[in-house]
């Protein structure tokens, strides 16, 4: 069976669906009866040629020095500079204003968009790094990066701009992808294009809050309809779904009661690099010190005080702990509110340590931070490995996930994996996901959220704690890949005609 796994999200993040994405396709390399290819595409960039999809005769078949030219011109044509220069900003503003046109000009003439070969033997540098690495053990290397790939040219976004534009005017028009050599082209979000009539398209969806809570969301109103339009293109045009989490399967049918029958729940994969070691509390204030959020700008020589503060700290750190992206949806605001009053009323020692990117409108979070920032009683944190992330994780009070809303939530899972334990907000993924192996409370009480954290995190009363912890460690078993693949596989042959 040949399968087409998107990669486009493994190119633009850690963690979430870049890290689902690299999970997957790390794991169903390892069927023997499975053929995976992996999909290179960028979000809003034009990628050179690389080889013919079907190989030509020798005697038409391009010199080798040519062939790893054109594919040398995909890498480059993937990289994006932090500052661009001039004449690079004009050349991508010019590709993304004539790749829209060109592609509906292709689709009403009938044609199809050309997905190129990408032989990585020359390359795998490049796809190791540049797809893998940031999930992936390096035990991994040789069969991720001896995998075959293709290229989509058109940009992603390009394809959502041309049907968004062209539903305004009546219809809306996807470009067509030929796919004739795969069986199966799993993507991760709902895709903005259809495939060949002989390939089944299989939308891995990780949650609908676009369409659901699209005040939480980015460019709210591009990403609503584009988030929506193309995942009705794809249900109307016969799709299969694998969900993440019950509570997203529920969501779906809930918005497109014709999908019942064509969906499946198939929870994410928890990375190998979590896993319950001993290790020493002790080297939390060295990780702490040496993973400062850089993008945070604090009063002068505040970073270098925190730094030397903690390089003296003459006890274990106690601490709670959040791994999240820094966006209005993950609401930061509830755990610092309910972690002041636990300051306030029973732990007056007691840090907060929040883990993650900066996201969409992260700075009214930030502001609410700085005073604690620069106290050195709340600490900002940025490119973790996941080895000192499963330190972090163990020797918390506890991990808490206090979000709005979610697909899946991977941080609970990994804290449960690496021995710790975990308070969440209680939301219908988090229960169908964590189980009993969480103490829950409301995402929109900061006094009920610090009641539930201080019955994880009394060191007084450390039993509900030790009970979260084994709870845990069952549960998070069951996202193992050794239990999700067999799903996968069995999701898949039930595909074949």
């Amino acid at each position: 069976m040949k399968i087409l796994l998107e990669m486009r999200p493994a190119l633009d993040g850690h963690a979430g669906i870049p890290q689902a994405s690299r999970l997957l396709f790390r794991a169903l390399n390892l069927l023997d009866d499975m053929q995976v290819e992996g999909l290179i595409q960028s979000s809003s960039s034009v990628l050179a040629r690389a080889l013919p999809a079907q190989p030509a005769s020798t005697a038409q078949a391009l010199p080798v020095d040519q062939q790893i030219n054109r594919l040398s011109r995909v890498v480059v044509s993937l990289q994006r500079g932090a500052k661009p220069k001039l004449r690079e900003r004009l050349a991508s503003a010019l590709s993304l204003t004539v790749a829209p046109s060109a592609m509906l000009l292709r689709h009403l003439l009938g044609g199809q968009q050309e997905l190129w070969r990408f032989d990585p033997t020359h390359f795998r540098d490049f796809i190791w790094r540049s797809l893998f690495a940031r999930t992936l053990p390096y035990e991994d290397f040789e069969a991720v990066t001896r995998a075959g790939f293709r290229v989509a040219r058109v940009p992603w976004t390009a394809m959502h701009t041309v049907a968004l534009l062209t539903h305004k005017l009546g219809h809306a028009v996807y470009p067509r992808l030929d796919t004739r050599d795969f069986d199966v082209m799993i993507c991760e979000t709902p895709y903005p294009a259809t495939v060949s009539r002989r390939t089944r398209l299989v939308v891995r969806y990780h949650d609908a809050i676009p369409v659901l809570m699209p005040h939480t969301i980015s460019d709210k109103a591009y990403h609503q309809a584009s988030h929506y339009q193309a995942l009705r293109r794809n249900v109307a045009s016969g799709a299969h779904f694998a969900c993440v989490s019950d509570a997203t399967r529920r969501d779906l049918v809930s918005i497109f009661p014709q999908t019942e029958a064509r969906s499946v729940t198939i929870h994410n994969m928890v990375s190998h690099h979590y896993f319950d070691e001993p290790s020493s509390a002790v080297r939390v204030p060295e990780i702490v010190r040496a993973r400062l959020h850089t993008g945070v700008r604090l009063r002068a020589n505040v970073h270098e005080h925190l730094r030397v503060s903690l390089e003296y700290s003459a006890r274990p750190m106690a601490y709670l702990l959040m791994v999240s992206t820094i966006e209005p949806r993950k609401n930061h605001m509830t755990l610092l509110a309910a972690w002041e009053q636990l300051r306030t009323e029973r732990f007056p020692e007691l840090k907060l340590i929040v883990v993650g990117m900066l996201g969409w409108d992260h700075k009214p979070v930030v502001a609410k931070f700085r005073p604690w920032l620069e106290q050195g009683q709340l600490f900002m944190l940025e490119d973790v490995p996941s080895a000192e992330l499963r330190l972090l994780y163990r020797h918390a009070r506890a991990t808490v996930c206090p979000s709005f809303g979610e697909g899946f939530d991977f941080s609970g899972v990994e804290a449960m994996r690496s021995g710790g334990a975990v308070a969440a907000s209680d939301i219908p993924v988090h229960r169908d996901v964590y189980g009993d192996a969480a103490q829950y409370f409301s995402p929109y009480s900061s006094g009920d959220a610090a009641a539930a954290i201080f019955q994880v995190a009394n060191p007084s009363a450390p039993a509900r704690r030790q009970e979260l912890v084994l709870a845990g460690a069952e549960v998070a078993r069951r996202y193992l890949p050794e239990a999700i693949l067999p799903q996968w596989h069995a999701f898949l042959t039930s595909l074949k005609p």
